[in-house]
């Protein structure tokens, strides 16, 4: 009968594999991996990074492709202008994200965190790459950091830190004009240090930060600091698929033996998975490890060794607990399905909001503490403050006028006409004159409409008082 459950030492649950009994940080040595999935996450990787240093830079209709400028309150996403007013459209994409992580997530486990996570791909591909490079792999880089301060131990180093430096003010300078935006950014980098010292301060804190986490912090982000990586073992189950052990397969552990007649499991305890992980666990002690992100360096590194030895691979692959403990294959469930089904009302909701979202938005106020007003003409007039918002770049000349009821004027005060700048906001203040003969109530809606060039562009409601009937 197959074992319905494998924990050799539970004792790992209890601490984190870079801390050590004393609390001190245990630095790791990471072996470089090699394998179809490496090669995989590396061109995902380089895709993904290319597309992330040119986005600041592209751009749809004249704007960003996207910019969130938390500070001025203004959010561009694929060339379309939120502002305060559109917030509910974010918040309703904001949970949408949500509820795909946790969907993601309950079905294939941490993916995000090991394919497509920037915190994994800068240090994974970029970073660590770099010190392969210049220091070797795991044993010549524990074998330099035990060296004497000769020469060649401080060019190394120097030349590491130094590449560190510069990547890092780059990613600095990339992220701070997803912020800003890539015109003011450049604006920072051309004018006078004492014209822009904030924006100076934040880039030099940025490069500090980013060279903190990928040279010295490292893997403690996603064990300690990420709060994805805690909540994971809140929304992972048994069924999830994640990058898992076949202890019915693989054990018992036995080292391999030249001219020995094998009886024991698959895993020849060549601890290679454990050499090249790059948060330091022992994949072996079991699935939905909290510092595991399923990056699949493990499965490489045994299918190589499976290679090796004429056995097929996937001793180490991704699987659910119940897939390796039934010996099953991995099912979509009711919840998951159910999920989806959320996800996709929720997606199209979106969907209709983006798309039937109006370029320009007009909110029209009654002006407080004004009562209304009798001509000479037998008219009834209303003192209103307008504000319009335009979302494009483009500039609009704008006129007011009464939609409904029928009959109605605009009377602008002190402005002849109003112009609507690009990304921008205009205000002004106008009398809404209607004939005493439209008014059916004394608190009566009507219907204000924004005009360009003859073109209806906007429309908002608004209240109208007038006398007693």
């Amino acid at each position: 009968m197959p074992v319905t459950s494998y924990h050799p030492n539970d004792d790992f649950r209890d601490s984190i594999a870079t801390v050590d009994a004393a609390g001190k940080r245990v630095w790791l040595y990471p072996k470089k991996p090699s394998g179809a999935f490496y090669r995989a996450r590396k061109w995902i990787s380089y895709g993904l990074l290319i597309v992330l240093f040119a986005g600041p830079w592209l751009r749809i209709n004249g704007l960003p492709v996207l910019m969130l400028n938390l500070p001025a309150r203004k959010f561009i996403i694929f060339g379309q202008i939120f502002w305060p007013q559109d917030f509910f459209i974010l918040l309703l994409a904001a949970l949408t994200f949500l509820l795909f992580i946790i969907l993601f997530t309950v079905v294939y486990g941490r993916a995000f965190c090991g394919w497509v996570c920037p915190q994994t791909i800068f240090l994974e591909m970029v970073f660590r790459r770099i010190e392969y490079w210049l220091e070797g792999d795991a044993p010549q880089q524990k074998a330099l950091d035990r060296a004497e301060w000769d020469w060649n131990k401080i060019w190394r180093k120097t030349s590491k830190h130094a590449l560190f430096l510069v990547i890092s003010f780059l990613i600095a300078n990339t992220f701070l004009a997803y912020i800003i935006g890539s015109d003011e950014l450049v604006s920072i980098i051309t004018d006078p240090p004492r014209e822009h010292l904030g924006g100076l301060t934040s880039m030099v804190l940025f490069t500090g930060v980013f060279y903190a986490v990928f040279a010295r912090f490292r893997e403690q982000v996603c064990t300690i600091a990420c709060p994805y990586g805690r909540l994971q073992g809140v929304m992972l189950d048994k069924d999830s698929l994640v990058v898992a052990y076949d202890y019915q397969r693989g054990e018992p552990r036995e080292k391999l033996r030249k001219n020995q007649t094998r009886t024991a499991g698959d895993c020849i305890d060549c601890h290679q998975c454990v050499q090249v992980c790059p948060t330091g666990i022992d994949i072996r002690n079991g699935a939905q490890q909290l510092e595991c992100t399923n990056c699949t360096a493990c499965i490489d590194a045994c299918n190589n060794i499976m290679d090796l030895i004429n056995k097929p691979h996937g001793l180490i692959r991704h699987a659910s607990e119940n897939n390796i403990a039934q010996g099953t294959k991995f099912q979509l469930r009711g919840r998951v399905k159910a999920l989806s089904g959320v996800l996709m009302v929720l997606l199209m909701g979106l969907t209709f909001l983006l798309v039937s979202r109006s370029n320009v938005q007009a909110t029209v106020l009654r002006t407080p503490g004004q009562l209304f007003q009798k001509t000479d003409r037998g008219t009834i007039t209303n003192l209103y403050n307008v504000s319009v918002i335009n979302k494009t770049n483009h500039p609009y000349p704008i006129t007011l006028k009464v939609l409904e009821p029928l009959g109605g004027k605009i009377l602008l005060v002190g402005n002849e006409k109003l112009t609507l700048p690009a990304q921008g906001i205009t205000e002004g203040v106008f009398f809404a004159e209607l004939p005493k003969s439209a008014l059916l109530t004394t608190n009566q809606k009507i219907r204000i409409g924004v005009f360009s060039k003859g073109q209806l562009i906007a429309e908002t409601n608004t209240k109208f008082l007038g006398p007693a009937q």
